[in-house]
């Protein structure tokens, strides 16, 4: 799947989930449900070698948590990206594999 399929899908699901539960998806929405999720991951994280709270899991089930919590944040950047407009595709290969990779003008390996 290219990204802007799963992007589509993504917009799809989250729109469902925000008229479910009567929640406005504004500017500001997208940016600081990103930062939640990113705060879920960093919690996740640190529970994996216990320097976080367990919350009553155990090896396994917070190895799962981490897991599923890159890709919350994944989809809420492609929400943000797609709220804003921003081609994704486009930057990824402005700013990583032209700029940095072996692409032409690229930097090749850093």
């Amino acid at each position: 799947m290219d990204v802007n399929d799963l992007s589509a899908e993504v917009e799809r699901v989250s729109r469902g989930y925000a008229t479910r539960f009567g929640i406005e998806r504004d500017a500001d929405w997208f940016v600081l449900k990103l930062h939640e999720e990113m705060g879920e991951l960093t919690q996740a994280y640190l529970a994996l070698d216990g320097r976080g709270r367990a919350k009553g899991l155990d090896d396994r089930e917070r190895s799962a948590r981490f897991g599923a919590e890159p890709a919350d944040v994944f989809c809420h950047v492609l929400l943000l990206a797609d709220h804003h407009g921003v081609d994704l595709t486009a930057e990824v290969r402005a700013k990583w594999l032209d700029r940095w990779g072996a692409g032409p003008g690229g930097r090749g390996p850093v």
